[in-house]
This record gives structure tokens, C-alpha cells and sequence, in this order.
């Protein structure tokens, strides 16, 4: 089974091209099942290489296809890696991936776009697998730049919409930045080791010493290409603007694919980032930095899918802050959990906003859980795993990173807690305002909300199951679990960072679930007992909140910085350079040109006599010429 791994990105392919020709000419139902089915199949099939490989014993085998590119010393083969850590991935892509499907099927119903966009869901899934299988850096590199074109067509889905097409755009350009450091990572890893293979460069990388500045360069690179692809300062203002595209769009980007992949890359190269102690500071800085901004940010943003995007910005953070600590299990624990409940919140989301045809804003909503029961009770098991109560996923994935944290650096963690409680007190503000209180639409509205539909309905309760239960593959040994993801991991992930005792940890977790409980307190005084609604005047806001609400000016500051001097150079360029040096060279050509044409046409006269009297003037002009050359 483990050599069949390849049919596991062809299928989606496959059902991306079937659904992509027969678009306009197959019946909605027929798409949602060939597009369902085609995922359904590789989760299938990931299932089989999941359980075959956890019998095996070197619990790792690398299929090979066929020899992609030959130049030289350069011998790069299209070939598959299924390891313990590409086996996880798998199944979270596919597995949350056909939820995903599933859900579109009802929520995208009306669209006309329906074939289409389950085109490029499939295709999204097709370079996803493409990006976690591949055995070497270019192949990654493929499924890289693959996701992030999928996420250009899925952003921009309703690009007859100008802004929705800028977004699309802001994110495919953002992208580049932070691809363009992963490209230069893997010209520095070729012409350092010669190869880009995984399994012949991490073995020369543990033969150099640490520090050492090539691989130093290589490592803050590498961070560079996260940074774009998993939403990091600076390059996080893109991740926002993706609510552009349609609710599923968004719960596919920001759980279980794209935004992971550069925690994916950097645990996958583990045995770079260890050697280089520097970058792994900055990448916990990096992250930590992300993670407060984006959780104050979050605080205040009115559009609920505006919140969850900017929770997605800080969750990824704090799974930065394990990496840069050396907690790459735990930061990948986090990726798991993160998947469930964080595709569950948007899919919720998505619920939400298709009840109230399409409103967004959660001054308009409240009074919704009568309405919606399913959504409320999933939706409440998903905020209580993001805010990290146990015994739900998100408790044990958040204290992992933190226990790594606090034995790391006490200065980091406490900032870290910090940013815990916020995650708590923004997720039950969403809760509140959306599904408590009176309904503050329009009476027309409120007689048309209803649950929606069964597909909808039933990935919500799957993956608020898997929200609540998910932490049993991380139970810690101090809470008497064995940790099985750790010793799963273990053949890939070598070194996981430093953990405190099991005396601190429990203080630890006590400290962090006391936090948890008084920032849901604050939040329930204020959005359920006052019933306060966010203010809809600019001018009424405190000056901290309109920062907040502003989201800290970046997007201005990058306008005044980059923007706005880009602009003013091009139509620099365009007015000197452009119109009067290179259009007035080619238009003077083409003017002198005619303008001689003019007065040489006056020559053709038609005159016989002066025909002859200019071909003897001639003969006379070549006897003097040869006459004076001598």
C-alpha cells in the first residue's frame, strides 16, 4: 500500500479535471460527488498507509517515480517520502479536507460558480499533498507555489467583486516575498550539500557544527518562506483580507493546509533549525510578536470571520514560539488540534452567515442559539478548545507549547499567558454577541433564520467530536498519558525541546485554566449581564481600541512605505522613462522616417530629362571620388 502513496494526490487531481470540463454540463449533485468522492477516496487511501506504516519498522519508505529533472550534479526525482510526519499530514488533509468538501456541497448550492469552485478545491488538496509528500525540497517546493496559485483563485472566487479581487492579489504578491526566501534556501542547500534530498542533506547537516553561518543563512531563509505562507509579521496582513473568499475557501486555508505548511517545513527540517540557535530566537520572537498583535487586533474586529482569521494569525504564532523553543511536537500537536477546531469555528461561521443571508457584521446578529442549535452546541465546543479549558484538544496543544516556553525563557512565557487569556476573552466575545442577547437585525430576518441543511450540519458535528477529543494524542506523562504523538514522531523529530517538572507543570496548567475561566468571566459581564454592543461610530472608540480596531495602521504604514513610493516611481517612470525617452525614441524614428520619405519622393518625378541629368551627375560624383581617393 505504502508504494500506491502516489495515487493519493492523483485522485483529487483527477477529480479537479473532471470537474473542471464538465463544469457547466454536470448537474450540481454529480460535481459534489465526484469532488466529495475524490477526497473521500485519498482520505481512504491515507488511512491504509497510515496503519500499514505504523506496523512497519523503519517507519519510513520512499517512493520513487521517475527521474524529474538530470543536469549535471543536479538529479532531482519526483518521488514521495511517507513517514510518520507525512502520514499525519495526510490525514489531516484529507480527512478535514472531505468535511470541508462535504459542507461546500450545501453551502455553495446556489452558486453558479459551483463547478468551478470545486475544481479548485480539488486542486488546492491536489498541491497540499504534493507539499507534505515530496522527498525533496523542490518537489515541496511545487506543492508551495501550487497552494498559494489555488489560494489566488479561491480568494479571488468572486473576483466580479473589486475588492475581492484585491484581496486575492494582496495575498498572491505577499506570498511571492516570502517564497523567494524559500527559493534562495534551496539554492544554498544544493550548492552547500550538493543535493535536495531530505535523506541526503539532513545527514550532512549533523556532521557540521552549530552557528555555522552557511546553514545559519539557510535556516533564517527557510523562515522567511514561512513567514509568507503561515501569516507572520510582517507578512500576515494577507490572511485577514482571505475572508474574502467563500467560508469554505477560508476554513480549507486557514486549518488544515496552506497556513501550516511552513510549520510543516520547519519541523520537517528540524535538523536545520537545531544547529542554528539564532534564527530559532527570531522565530519565537517572530511568533510571540505575531500572536499578542493579532489577538489585540482581534479583540475588537466586528466581522466574525474577521475574528477567526486574525485567531488563526495568533494561533500560528504560538506554534512559531514552540518551534523557536524547540518544541516541535508541541507545535505540531497544535497544528492537529488547531485543524479541528479551527475549520470547525468557520464552517460554524459559515453556518451562521448563511442563516442571516449572508451578514457578517455580529452587531446585527445575537439572540441566535434558539435559532441555530446545532451550530450554537458545535461552535461552543470549538471556542472552548481554542481557549484551552480541558479536557478539550486545545488545552493539551497550548500547555505543551507553554510548559516548552516557560523552561525555555520565563519572560517569553508570561507574554505567551498573556496572549492565552485574550485568545479567551476574544473567542467568548465572538460566542456572546452571536448567539446571545436579543437579535439586533431586522424582524424580516429574524423570521427567515433556520438551521442549515444536513451536509452542513453533519462535518460540524464530526469535527466538534474531534475538537473535543483530539488531546488524547498528546495526554502528557503528568496527566498519565503516554504521549503518543511524541513517540510517533520520534523517528523524524529527534530533540522536542525542554519540559519542567510535573510539580511546575501542574502549576503551570493551573495558572493558565484560572486565567482561561476570568477572561471568560469578564467577557460574559460584559457582552451577557450589560449586554454591550461594539460601538458603530469611529469617534466613540478609545484610542487603544481604534489602534486595535485599525489593526496597529500596518496596512497604511505598508501603503506609505512600499505602496505609495512603488506608485509614485512607476508613474515616475511611465511619464520620463516610458513616454518621452523610449515612445519618443521609437515615435522620432518613425516621424524622421517619414519626414525624409516626403522629400526623397519628390525625386520620383517622372521627367526623363532629369532622370539623365541625375545619373550623369552620379557617374561624375564616382570619377571625382576615385580621382581624390588615389
Amino acid at each position: 500500500m505504502l508504494d500506491l502513496v502516489w495515487l493519493v494526490p492523483l485522485i483529487p487531481l483527477i477529480g479537479s479535471l473532471i470537474n473542471g470540463v464538465g463544469r457547466n454540463t454536470f448537474s450540481k449533485s454529480l460535481i459534489g460527488f465526484i469532488g466529495s468522492g475524490a477526497i473521500f477516496l485519498s482520505f481512504a487511501l491515507s488511512i491504509a498507509i497510515f496503519t500499514e506504516l505504523s506496523s512497519s519498522v523503519g517507519k519510513s519508505h520512499e517512493v520513487f517515480l521517475f527521474d524529474w529533472i538530470s543536469s549535471g550534479y543536479l538529479q532531482i526525482p519526483l518521488s514521495f517520502l511517507v513517514d510518520p510526519l507525512s502520514a499525519i499530514m495526510l490525514l489531516i488533509v484529507t480527512g478535514v479536507g472531505f468535511l470541508i468538501h462535504v459542507y461546500s456541497a450545501g453551502y455553495m448550492h446556489d452558486d453558479p460558480g459551483f463547478g468551478k469552485f470545486f475544481s479548485y478545491l480539488n486542486l488546492f488538496i491536489f498541491f497540499m499533498l504534493i507539499l507534505v509528500l515530496g522527498s525533496n525540497y523542490v518537489v515541496m517546493f511545487i506543492g508551495w507555489e501550487g497552494v498559494g496559485l489555488c489560494s489566488y483563485l479561491l480568494i479571488g472566487f468572486w473576483y466580479t467583486n473589486g475588492n475581492y479581487a484585491s484581496a486575492a492579489k494582496k495575498a498572491f504578491v505577499m506570498n511571492r516575498i516570502g517564497d523567494l526566501g524559500f527559493l534562495l534556501a534551496v539554492f544554498f542547500i544544493f550548492t552547500t550539500f550538493g543535493s535536495v534530498e531530505f535523506s541526503k542533506v539532513f545527514p550532512q547537516v549533523q556532521n557540521l557544527l552549530a552557528q555555522d553561518s552557511t546553514l545559519t543563512l539557510i535556516a533564517l531563509l527557510l523562515f522567511i518562506g514561512a513567514c509568507g505562507k503561515s501569516a507572520q509579521l510582517p507578512l500576515f496582513t494577507w490572511l485577514p483580507d482571505a475572508m474574502a473568499g467563500p467560508t469554505p475557501v477560508s476554513a480549507l486555508i486557514h486549518a488544515a493546509t496552506m497556513v501550516t505548511a511552513g510549520i510543516y517545513m520547519i519541523a520537517r527540517s528540524s535538523v536545520i533549525f537545531d544547529l542554528a540557535p539564532m534564527v530559532q530566537n527570531i522565530i519565537a520572537i517572530v511568533g510571540l510578536v505575531t500572536a499578542i498583535m493579532a489577538a489585540i487586533i482581534a479583540l475588537t474586529q466586528n466581522d466574525i470571520k474577521k475574528v477567526l482569521a486574525y485567531s488563526t494569525v495568533s494561533q500560528l504564532g504560538y506554534m512559531f514560539l514552540g518551534l523557536g523553543v524547540g518544541a516541535y511536537t508541541g507545535a505540531f500537536f497544535h497544528v492537529i488540534t488547531h485543524a479541528f477546531f479551527k475549520a470547525l469555528l468557520f464552517l460554524c461561521a459559515g453556518s451562521v452567515i448563511h442563516a442571516l443571508h449572508h451578514e457578517q457584521d455580529m452587531r446585527h446578529m445575537g439572540g441566535l442559539r434558539k435559532n441555530l442549535p446545532v451550530t450554537f452546541i458545535t461552535m461552543l465546543v470549538g471556542t472552548i478548545a481554542i481557549a484551552g479549558l480541558p479536557p478539550f484538544s486545545g488545552f493539551f496543544s497550548k500547555d505543551e507549547i507553554l510548559a516548552h516556553v516557560y523552561a525555555h525563557n520565563k519572560v517569553l512565557w508570561m507574554v505567551a499567558l498573556f496572549g492565552a487569556f485574550l485568545t479567551a476573552f476574544y473567542m467568548f466575545r465572538m460566542l456572546f454577541l452571536t448567539f446571545y442577547g436579543k437579535y439586533r437585525g431586522t424582524h424580516y430576518g429574524e423570521e427567515k433564520i433556520h438551521e442549515s441543511p444536513t451536509s452542513m450540519t453533519i462535518p460540524l458535528i464530526i469535527l466538534a467530536i474531534l475538537s473535543a477529543v483530539g488531546g488524547v494524542l498528546g495526554v502528557p506523562e503528568a496527566l498519565g498519558g503516554s504521549h503518543w504523538l511524541s513517540h510517533w514522531l520520534s523517528p523524524v523529530i529527534k530533540h522536542s525541546g525542554e519540559t519542567p517538572d510535573h510539580a511546575t507543570e501542574y502549576i503551570l496548567m493551573a495558572v493558565s485554566v484560572l486565567g482561561v475561566i476570568i477572561s471568560i468571566i469578564i467577557a460574559y459581564a460584559r457582552y451577557i449581564k450589560k449586554a454591550q454592543v461594539p460601538v458603530s461610530d469611529e469617534t466613540e472608540r478609545p484610542m487603544l481600541a481604534k489602534v486595535s480596531y485599525n489593526k496597529f495602521y500596518l496596512d497604511e504604514l505598508y501603503d506609505t512605505l512600499f505602496r505609495k513610493p512603488l506608485d509614485a516611481a512607476s508613474g515616475l517612470f511611465y511619464k520620463v522613462v516610458d513616454k518621452k525617452i523610449v515612445d519618443g525614441l521609437v515615435n522620432g524614428l518613425g516621424a524622421g522616417t517619414a519626414e525624409t520619405s516626403k522629400g526623397l519622393r519628390l525625386l520620383q518625378s517622372g521627367n526623363v530629362g532629369f532622370y539623365i541629368f541625375m545619373m550623369v551627375a552620379g557617374i561624375i560624383s564616382l570619377l571625382l571620388y576615385t580621382y581624390l581617393s588615389l
